[in-house]
């Protein structure tokens, strides 16, 4: 296919009045002028953005735990609630949810997404009869929905550093090495029957897994598919630093790097708490960090150093992460705001090479994310996938008069979406704001909510 668009945002900067040559969902030509035959943006095209870490489950009870109690709330306050809540999940809720989810994300803005699952047994703990059961419905629903797909199945073995047994809530979560792998290796297979998916994997924490178990399985991933993401929840919380220190005597992500080749295809979600030395390794590294700048906030996690990590070279995505927003332009506006009440300044998050701070953020988080993911995609170039949306003319020009202007005014200024068409891999998924599943996957999850939310 081809289109033709007035205004987009390529790898190297916006250009005018070009056409997208699109084969087998990759960008082939970027030609000038309007080629016959093309279809015809009806608005500034950009990258799509990437979603880099993603609980799929949690987007039906986002809004759930937000009722103070007696003593002080946080994290670990939160994750009791949520045990609650998933112990309940059947595969086909969690299809339904999934499905839910990700249209929401495309009409946001999102078209690929890093699924971070550890919701893989039976409420008892026990196998279901195919140890993939719950994976597939990861599948199916970003089959459904049309979102490309980095399917993450988690390790998760241990409730607590120094190889503490799990709790009853943590049940449908556990596997050892070997049933893990088996887990992956029925994934990476699953992966060949749904296009634009692939399989990483993800270590849930330091506190839930140990240096053997580690060595068996990433080896193990790295043996079927050397260029594999690997995802892990690190630092997130205070207290999980200081438990590290006291069972490992090392922070959690110094002692990641001690005892892991952290590279490219590594994304550490949150970091948030980090040293000089920990923030400068993880930028030299080439990994990239997964920041989720609402989910964060909510659960009053603390904030990333994003202003000296871009400027050190770090690679950034961003995430969803529980779903208390699915919208990309909160999570940068995020990124950007609480640099700003820190540091007491403005336009913190622009460079010399980039004054843009809106262009800048969509650019380096949608190729960060794109990196996290294994996905060839992230800008707009020749050889990518053709990921990519369509802003509506109309809406932005109640905001941008010109080109110089559009993301910042795209970021911090819409009062309401303006994402008018998603493509993925050269296939609309979205047009005209509308998704063709969206009505009866509205249905389903309601009712859905309606029976998990009944018992709460």
């Amino acid at each position: 296919m081809k289109l033709y668009a007035q205004q987009i945002l390529t790898s190297t900067g916006w250009q005018s009045d070009k056409t997208l040559v699109i084969a087998n969902g990759t960008i082939t030509e970027i030609v000038d002028g309007c080629l016959e035959s093309a279809e015809i943006a009806d608005g500034p095209v950009i990258p799509g953005m990437v979603n880099c870490h993603s609980h799929a489950f949690q987007r039906a009870f986002a809004g759930m735990s937000e009722q103070g109690s007696e003593g002080q709330d946080s994290f670990w306050t939160w994750r009791k609630v949520m045990y609650g809540f998933l112990a309940q999940i059947t595969p086909e809720q969690a299809q339904i949810i999934a499905t839910e989810l990700y249209i929401e994300m495309l009409k946001a803005g999102y078209t690929s997404v890093g699924e971070f699952h550890y919701l893989h047994h039976q409420s008892s703990g026990e196998n279901y009869s195919q140890l993939s059961e719950m994976s597939e419905c990861i599948f199916v629903a970003a089959q459904t929905s049309g979102i490309a797909l980095t399917h993450l199945p988690v390790l998760y073995r241990y409730s607590g550093f120094g190889a503490q047994e799990p709790t009853d809530g943590q049940r449908r979560f556990i596997n050892d090495a070997d049933s893990f792998n088996r887990l992956v290796s029925d994934c990476i297979d699953l992966s060949k029957k749904y296009p634009q998916s692939r399989v990483g994997m993800a270590p849930h924490s330091l506190r839930a897994t140990n240096l053997q178990l580690l060595n068996d399985t990433v080896g193990y991933l790295k043996s079927l598919d050397e260029n594999a993401p690997i995802h892990i929840h690190i630092a997130e919380q205070q207290q999980e630093v200081n438990d590290c220190l006291a069972v490992l005597g090392k922070r959690p992500v110094q002692w990641l790097y001690d005892n892991q080749t952290v590279d490219k295809h590594w994304c550490l979600i949150h970091a948030t708490h980090l040293t000089v030395t920990e923030r400068q390794t993880l930028a030299r590294s080439g990994a990239v960090a997964g920041i989720c700048p609402t989910t964060e906030a909510n659960l009053g996690d603390g904030i990333f150093p994003t202003t000296e990590y871009l400027a050190e070279g770090g690679a950034l995505a961003i995430g969803s992460d529980s779903h208390i927003s699915i919208n990309p332009i909160e999570e940068l506006r995020w990124l950007e705001y609480v640099q700003r009440l820190i540091k007491q300044q403005r336009a913190i998050l622009a460079t010399a090479q980039q004054p843009s701070v809106g262009a800048n953020l969509w650019q380096r988080a949608a190729l960060g994310g794109a990196q996290s993911l294994g996905r060839n995609a992230g800008e707009l170039a020749i050889g990518k996938k053709a990921d990519l949306l369509v802003l509506d003319q109309e809406k932005i020009e109640l905001f941008a008069s010109s080109q110089q202007h559009l993301l910042d005014s795209f970021i911090f200024a819409s009062q309401q979406n303006q994402v008018k068409d998603v493509m993925v891999a050269g296939r609309w998924v979205v047009q005209n704001y509308q998704h063709k599943a969206q009505q009866s996957s509205a249905v389903s999850y309601k009712l859905v909510l309606k029976n998990l939310t009944a018992s709460l």
